[in-house]
Order: C-alpha cells, then structure tokens, then sequence
C-alpha cells in the first residue's frame, strides 16, 4: 500500500476546519492530515491530531548523563593527582559539588537542544509537498493516503471548498 500526499488550499480557516471534520468522519485517520499555515494558530484549532511529544525527557537524561560524567572527571581527577592538604581527604564534596552542579546543568542544557531537534524532526531532507501561497495567507491541508483514496481524498477536499489542491509527482 503506497501512501501519497495531497495539498489542499484554503482561505478560510473555517473551512479547514470543515474539511478536516469531513475528512475524519470519512474514515481519514487524524494522524494523516497536517496544516500548514503562514499564521500562528493554536495547536488543535482546526481539529487536527495533536501529536504527543517526549522533549520533557531529554533534560532529565541529560542532567543525570552530566552529573555523571562530571562527578566521575572530578573524582578520577583527584584520585589520579592525590594531593593531601593538611589531613583533609583526598575526595573532597564540597568543591566537587559546584563542579557537579555545572556538569548536570550543561548536560540538561545540551540534551534540550538536541531534543528540539529531535522532536522538530530537523533537519528535513525533503520539504515534501508544499505551495509558497502558503506564506501569503492561504492555510494547506496535507492529506496522506492510500493510492486507491486519493480520488476520494481530492474530491472531499474540493468539496469542503479549496481553492488548488496539488498532489504529490
């Protein structure tokens, strides 16, 4: 089953939301249609499927992957240069905290930004199907089906009032 790609203009954001109400009600899973929009609109304004995202994991991999890391470069480094001060204990916690604290908040830091990217699925290779109208205003409705759909999938999406729909070479 060879999936393929239609894009539907709009100018109207009722009637995005219109047809991805049509869409889903004919049988057109929620994870399949995507908008894409020059404006800022609120996520689940149109209807669409709100994806679920995992970023808030990245931090806490990255903080402890850091606090790891640093407590074991501040540990090998005093075990590995033994310098006895007075009998205090080689090991000492109090400055091996503040280098801790830093390690666990550069790793937090690094793995957030990984995790942007990661869940912002960047870099994209290939943009796919899209129309430059859509930074002068019009909103796309990207439908991803079947072969055998896409008849229906256009004439759904001329129906609910698209001005050009394009469809994926």
């Amino acid at each position: 089953m060879h999936m393929k790609k239609l894009l539907g203009l709009f100018q109207d954001p009722e009637q995005v939301a219109n047809a991805v109400t049509i869409l889903k009600e004919d049988g057109f899973p929620g994870e399949d249609l995507d908008i894409y929009s020059g404006s800022p609109y609120p996520e689940g304004a149109f209807g669409e499927h709100e994806p679920g995202h995992r970023l808030y994991v990245f931090p806490f991999i990255g903080a402890l992957v850091g606090f790891t890391l640093a407590l074991l470069a501040t540990a090998a480094t005093q075990i590995s240069y033994p310098l006895v001060t007075g009998g205090k204990p080689i090991l000492s916690i109090p400055p091996m905290t503040i280098i801790v604290y830093e390690g666990t908040m550069l790793g937090a830091l690094i793995f957030t930004v990984l995790g942007v990217l990661f869940e912002s699925r960047l870099p994209k290779r290939n943009l796919g199907l899209y129309d430059t109208r859509i930074t002068e205003g019009y909103i796309g409705l990207l439908v991803e089906c079947p072969e055998e759909q896409l008849p229906k999938a256009e004439q759904l999406l001329h129906d609910a009032g698209a001005e050009d729909i394009k469809k994926e070479a």
